[in-house]
Order: C-alpha cells, then structure tokens, then sequence
C-alpha cells in the first residue's frame, strides 16, 4: 500500500455538481486544489451511475428568467451543443472536461474519504482517503475545505453542527413544517431505463421483486410502459429511515419496487404495448434527497425563500418550490410531491454556506445551513452547483487574503459579492461597482437600438378562450398598448395592468389600471388600448387580456429578449397526479403555449429598455429591465455596432463580453425534455474587437464560431481611446444582443 501526501490551497471533498463548481471556481481564482470524489465519475446525482435530471431554479419553466449562469449555466450551454438527446454518458464527459480544462484542479476519482484529523483551535488539518484499485492512501492537507459529500461527511466527521429531519413549526415559524420535530427526511430514489427490442421479450421477475399489487403503489402512482428515467421519480423510499445508515436496505427496497413494477407492466397484462420492452438499465445506487444539512451562521428559513428576502452577502439564488414528499414515499397514499413556490426566484446567503463551529471549513450542496422546509427547494442540483460555485470563490479569496469564512463575511463579503459578479455567477439583483472596471467610466454608443416594444411578426392566431398575460418592460411611462386582433362580432375587450412587486418577478401584483375598448366585427386590425400608466422606476408590467368570446389574437412568428406572453390556466389542469400543486399565480400563469411565440404588440412612447448604456448599467440578467443592449433588427441594421469611448486614452489588459443566452430558456441535462436548437439563438455567433489607437482603428479579436454567453480577450494595448464591437452574425436572433462589457487595465481582473 502507497501511502500519499497532497498539499493545496483548498480541499473540495465530494464530486458531484456542488464540488465541481467549487473545484472549478477556486481554481480560476489562481488557487491549487485538490477534488476529492469517491466514484469513478464525476457529476453525482446526475452522472450516469444514478441519472437524476438537473433541475434549476427554473422549476422546468415556471420561473421566468432564472435559468442559471456562471460554471453551471456553461455546463447547461456545452450540454445542450455536444449532447441535445441526453445521452447520461456525454454528460459524464462535459462534466469531466469541464474539470480537466483547469490547470490548477488535481482529480482524484475512486477516493473515498473516511478519516479526519483535527488541528488547534478547532479547524481541520487533514482528512485520509483510500482509492480504490491502486491501492493508495492518501491524505490531503490545506488551509481550507469544501465539503460537498451531500451527506455532509467532512462536517460530521470535524464536528460541525448538523440537523438531521424536520424541525418543528414553532422553530422558525414555517407552516409548512409539521407540528412536532421529527428525524423523517426526504426519501432516496433509483432511476430505471427500458428500451423497445421490436421483438416479444418476455420479463421473469426475481424472487426479492415486490407484488405492487399489494401496496397503493397502481393506485396512486402513474404506471405507463413507455415511461422510464424521470419519469419514475416518486420510486423514492427511505424518509422515514436514516438515508445514511440505512443507505444498503433502502437500495435494496427501491430495486424490489423497480422490479415489481415492471413485473406489473410486462406481466400483468394491463400494458399489451410493452410486450417488446425490455429493462436496458436499472440503478445500484440510490440517489439520496436528504441527509445531514450542516449549520452556518444563517439558516435558510421557509420566509427567506417565500418572502424572498434581500441579504447583503447573497451569493446565489433558488427558484425551485418547496418541494415537499410524503416520508413513506412510494406506499403513501398522498400525492408524491407538494408543491409551494415563491413569486419569482430568491436569494442564498453565504452565511449558510459556512460552519459556524469549525472554522476552515465551507460546505456546499444538499448539505447547506437550511431548514428543512427551505432545504426542500434549495436542494435541486443547478441551485447546488452555484452554491459550490460561492463556496469555491470563498476558498479561493480566504486563501489569497489569509482570513477564514466567517472573517471573510465579516470583514470582504461586498467584495465576494463583487469577485462572483465578474465571474458571471448567480448573483440577483447586485450591480457592479468594481472601480477597476474601465468599462464604467466609458461613453457608451451604438449604431442602433431598438427605440420601443414590438412585436409585429405574424405567426398562428391564440382565440381568447381564456385570459392572455404579457410582461412588458417599461421605462417611465406605458401610454399605450396596441394589439393585433380580429373578432367573430363586435366585442367589447378589457385589458388590465398590474406591477411586479419585485424586479425579479413575474406575475401580476397590484392593479394599476383596466380599460376596456370596443372591437369591431371583422378582418384583423391593430386595436390601441390607452393604459396611461406611470411609474417611478423602471420595471416590468404584467398586461392581462382578458378573455373575450370570439376574439382572436395574433401570435408573434419570433421572440423578443425581455417579453414574455402567457396563458392563464388553473394549475389542476396541467399537473401530474403524482404531484400536488397549490393554485398560486404562479402556476396559473403558464408561458409554455408563447414559447418563443409571445402575442404581437406594440408600446408606446418610446424608450430606452434596449440602449446601449445598459450594457454598463451593472446588471446581467432581467431584473426590473431587460438589462441589455437590443440593436434593431438586422435587416434594418445589418451591421450593428456598439462602442466604448473614454475622455483620455487608456490602456487595456482584459475586455469581457457577455451576451444574451435567454435565461428565461430551460435547458436540462439528460431525459427531462429537449429543446430544437444546439445553440441559444440569441448568442452573437460572429463578431469582432476594434480598438483606436491613435485615431486609428485596429482589429484586435475575431471570433467566428460562438456558442457561449462570456468571452473573455486578454490584450496588451495602450493608448486606447475607443474600443468597438461589431456584431457579424447572430445564432438566429433578428437583433444584435449584448448584455455587459467590462475592461480592465490588468489580465489578473
């Protein structure tokens, strides 16, 4: 047996999403560390061992704009161009590739870690792994550690304070929590696959198959033969167990329900369709929801989640509901899931990303300082990854300035928040102020912008069999909103605006004005409806068409980056039986039948929700405002341009670009669902870097191929008075779409 030693900076234990991230940022940030991950793979839940799907804090699709950005949303956008089917095992490889791109990370996969050694004054000095099949020990010492185990194995083994359960209601004063503390948790599930041989195979079951027929299992649970993967979430058991402990009879249980539903499917002779079905692959490893949640100084609380509380250490968001499953699991005779949202996507604090009694240690992932009740909607693995993703920043900045976490928070915790900014994290609602950025400093022109909201595009027509929703950003005023409608005999048509109540919100709040116009019979017409509404600042309005009895409006053939259109729909009608749902406006408004289709309009006055200073304004993601620059369309300005210009020259080590990749699109990872392009249409495709030197222009980058949302040019110019983009080509977009530029006199910004 070797026996190993492995100094870093920072030691990140666990491999799935969370400590991939951490792993990632900490390394991007000049620091050493070592990724800890006692599989063969990378990637957790979600490798190709266990299956589970990414889910966000989209919440596939009910959260507007949430889609995530930074380490995580490059994942989702490599994905979505090297694996659009949602192969798990190219999923393996992009998670993989994303660690070995990074020259700072040392992997060490097959290593599981079982000891820990304690130093003085209460922070951990090593911990001792030993990796299987080479027979090697080895033990990794730093400064700092990440735990990202899930089951908060570093933490519990360090003595760091955990919670294990549900807390009771008067604790935190959560309703959703039960009346009395308990230790039942959420359940583990196993993923099965099948595949249709075109031929009779016949299935005889094994002697530990469960007789489902015996259990609540048909009758409350959906069974089809042609269902697998996530479909069959709710085969989830354990919760009222300890999913650590107990993990070996849990598996065991899950693979006697797998295979006795199948049995059900191919024996039972209820599915005469699955006949030429065969099992293409079943899980051994049970993918766990809950275990150990470790405590920081703050713990994510049902109210941080539901009110949607502002921290000044936010360090990354959850969109995801409370998503909340009976402990019995699959034999209860609930529905598998509850469901309660918050109105738009809320913030994490790094508080809870910390423990409050070892003091170099940062943890990440299911294992974070929350309740169980916020834990319920944090847990989801996209919300996981940017949590590793503000741990691994934290890591790396408590490195590079000697302090540990809680000094961090303490004494740097605006210039964490600032550090995740120019990483381009999931970080809502904070605007840049990093003085080096000379981007800030910049006159910003263009040689378009799109003056005003419309839609003209003709697509199908939407009759108004029920109530029509549109968010329209707006400046200052919204005088009027004109629509393209016809109607079967003359209708009167009433149109309702309400606000947002929060910048990152998207369904109606408060009644700002209704007003109804006549419609004549007859051939389609633009009809204006006079609004005459004020606001104080910038923000999106919520326009409810209401419905009207032989009404029709028209569809809008494309999308425009910062309108949403949506159907109201009561959520009973659109849910899964396995799943319960509470009837709150966010699951009533449903954007799914506008997708990329919202209804033609047009606003009045114009404004400036697409100028070209928005691409300094500090924000990278709507919140409020579109925040980004829209040129008008390409056949009206074919070549767009936008430009940076400064009073004194100045020089230039660094320019970053971001674009819009349309966070508002839901991307997954594997078998969730797909989406009909390889590339976000809205990403620039081509473009080129100009700087002026001299009064005269220089080319300084030329990209011809982009897929992603950030680009990043080192240069080595001085002298610079103007810096230049010029947009060649998009993915598909009829406008340029540029969201940030920043420049810095130094690569090392």
């Amino acid at each position: 047996m070797q026996q190993v030693s492995v100094r870093t900076d920072v030691t990140v234990v666990g491999g799935g999403l969370s400590g991939v991230c951490a792993a990632i940022a900490t390394a991007r940030l000049g620091r050493r560390v070592a990724l800890v991950q006692n599989r063969p793979v990378l990637g957790g839940n979600s490798s190709s061992e266990i299956r589970v799907w990414v889910c966000s804090a989209t919440a596939h699709g009910t959260q507007r704009y949430a889609r995530e950005t930074g380490i995580m949303g490059e994942l989702f956008l490599e994905n979505q161009f090297v694996n659009q089917e949602g192969n798990p095992y190219l999923w393996d490889v992009v998670v993989l590739e994303a660690v070995r791109r990074e020259p700072n990370i040392d992997l060490y996969l097959n290593t599981d870690v079982h000891h820990l050694a304690m130093a003085e004054g209460g922070t951990i000095a090593t911990v001792t792994g030993w990796q299987m099949g080479s027979e090697r020990e080895l033990t990794f010492s730093s400064p700092l550690f990440i735990d990202c185990t899930g089951d908060g194995l570093i933490g519990y083994l360090a003595g760091a304070e955990y919670r294990v359960g549900r807390e009771a209601r008067a604790e935190h004063a959560e309703s959703l929590a039960p009346v009395t503390a308990d230790t039942n948790v959420l359940g583990s599930t196993i993923l099965f696959y099948t595949k249709d041989q075109g031929r009779p195979v016949p299935f005889v079951a094994p002697s530990f198959a469960i007789d489902v027929t015996g259990t609540s299992i048909p009758e409350r649970r959906i069974i089809r033969s042609g269902d697998n993967g996530c479909a069959y979430w709710w085969i989830e058991w354990g919760g009222e167990l300890d999913t650590i402990h107990d993990n070996e009879r849990i598996r065991d249980e899950l693979w006697g329900v797998i295979y006795g539903i199948w049995d059900y499917i191919k024996n039972s002779g209820k599915f005469p369709d699955s006949d030429t079905m065969t099992l293409e692959w079943v899980g051994a490893i049970p993918g766990k929801r809950e275990s150990r949640r470790l405590m920081g100084d703050h713990v994510l609380t049902q109210h941080d989640v539901l009110d949607q509380v502002r921290f000044e250490d936010t360090v990354a968001f959850g969109g995801w509901s409370i998503d909340i499953h009976p402990p019995q699991g699959v034999y209860a005779y609930q529905t598998g899931s509850s469901h309660t949202f918050s109105d738009g996507i809320y913030e994490i604090p790094f508080r809870s990303l910390y423990s409050r009694n070892v003091g170099n240690l940062l943890f990440a992932g299911r294992n974070l300082s929350a309740s169980h009740v916020a834990f319920a909607s944090a847990r989801v693995m996209a919300t996981c990854a940017t949590l590793g993703e503000a741990a691994g920043t934290a890591a790396a900045m408590c490195s590079a300035l000697g302090v540990l976490p809680r000094q961090l928070y303490q004494q740097h915790r605006r210039d964490l928040v600032q550090t995740l900014l120019r990483q381009d994290a999931s970080v809502l609602g904070v605007a840049n102020d990093d003085p080096a950025d000379l981007a800030r400093r910049a006159r910003v022109t263009a040689s378009s912008h799109l003056a005003s909201v419309i839609l003209a595009g003709e697509g199908d027509t939407w009759p108004l069999t029920c109530d029509v929703g549109v968010t329209v950003p707006v400046q200052g005023r919204l005088d009027t909103l004109s629509l393209l409608v016809s109607a079967e005999q003359s209708a009167a048509l009433t149109v309702s605006a309400f606000d947002v109540s929060r910048p990152q919100n998207f369904v109606p709040n408060a009644l700002l004005n209704t007003v109804t116009v006549p419609v004549d019979a007859g051939a389609e017409r633009w009809v204006d409806v006079p609004l005459d509404i004020e606001l104080d600042a910038p923000s999106y309005v919520f326009v409810v068409i209401h419905a009207a009895e032989g009404v029709t409006i028209r569809r809008s053939a494309e999308p425009l980056s910062g309108v949403l259109a949506y159907a109201r729909q009561l959520a009973e009608t659109s849910g899964d039986p396995n799943e319960g749902h509470n009837d709150q406006p966010l699951r009533q408004w449903n954007p799914k039948p506008f997708q990329r289709a919202p209804i033609c309009l047009r606003a009045a006055p114009e404004e400036r929700s697409f100028a070209p200073e928005n691409v300094v304004n500090g924000l990278v993601r709507p919140y409020g405002a579109p925040n980004l620059w829209l040129s008008e369309r390409l056949d009206t300005d074919p070549e767009p341009w936008l430009a940076l210009a400064w009073d004194t020259p100045q020089r230039l080590g660094r320019i970053m670009i971001t674009f819009n990749d349309d966070v508002n699109e839901d991307l997954i990872n594997l078998h969730h669902h797909r989406t009909p392009f390889r590339v976000i249409p809205e990403l620039v495709r081509a473009y080129e870097l100009e700087a002026r030197i001299d009064d005269a222009w220089q080319t300084i980058a030329r990209v011809t191929d982009n897929r992603v949302r950030r680009r990043v040019h080192d240069v080595d110019l001085d002298g610079v008075t103007d810096l230049r983009l010029r947009v060649l080509a998009t993915n598909g977009s009829a406008h340029a779409e540029v969201v940030e530029i920043r420049a810095y006199a130094s690569r090392t910004s």
